[in-house]
C-alpha cells in the first residue's frame, strides 16, 4: 500500500469518525476519529512513516485516550436520562376492573380482568357476582383485593348527604 494513500486513509477516517459522533453519539467513535486524524497529520508531516507504527500509534492512543478522557466527557457531557418510579401495586389502586369468575372474603378462587389480564382477586367483603365493576384496594402477593363500585359510591352519597344535613 503506498504510504499517501494510507495517510489520507488517517485523515479522512478520522474526520468521518469524528462526524460520525453526531450519529452515535457516546464519545467512542470521537475519540477514535481524533487519534487517526492525529496519525494522519504526524504522518502527512513525515514523522511516522512505517504503517505498521503508524497502526499501532493509532491504537495505542485511541485506547489511552478512551480510557484516560471518556469519563470526563460522560461527566461533563451527559445524554438523556428519565427517571420514573415504577411500583404497579400504587398505580393499580383505585383502578376499576370487571369480574370474570365470582369473588368471595374467603379464598382467592374470584378472577377480575385489569389491564387485559385475568387476575385473582378476593373482596373485603361478602361475595361479588360476575359481571360487576370493582375497584382495586390493594394487592395481597399475587391477589387483588377489591370492593364493587357501586358500594363504594353508595358510602360517597352517604357522606355527602351527612355533609348537607
Amino acid at each position: 500500500m503506498d504510504s499517501e494513500i494510507l495517510t489520507w486513509i488517517f485523515l479522512i477516517g478520522g474526520v468521518l469518525l469524528m462526524f460520525l459522533e453526531a450519529v452515535l453519539p457516546g464519545g467512542v467513535a470521537f475519540l477514535l476519529g481524533f487519534s487517526g486524524l492525529g496519525v494522519g497529520i504526524l504522518r502527512y508531516f513525515g514523522f511516522l512513516q512505517d504503517p505498521f507504527t503508524a497502526t499501532f500509534i493509532w491504537l495505542m492512543s485511541s485506547t489511552i485516550l478512551t480510557i484516560a478522557i471518556r469519563p470526563f466527557i460522560n461527566k461533563y457531557f451527559k445524554g438523556e436520562t428519565s427517571y420514573k418510579f415504577a411500583d404497579e401495586d400504587y398505580e393499580a389502586m383505585d383502578q376499576i376492573a370487571e369480574v370474570t369468575e365470582p369473588i368471595n372474603d374467603l379464598d382467592n378462587e374470584g378472577r377480575i380482568k385489569f389491564q387485559g389480564i385475568s387476575w385473582q382477586a378476593r373482596s373485603l367483603e361478602g361475595e361479588i357476582p360476575t359481571g360487576v365493576q370493582v375497584r382495586i384496594k390493594y394487592r395481597d402477593n399475587t391477589t387483588w383485593i377489591v370492593e364493587p363500585v357501586d358500594v363504594i359510591d353508595s358510602k360517597k352519597n352517604q357522606l355527602k348527604d351527612s355533609n348537607q344535613n
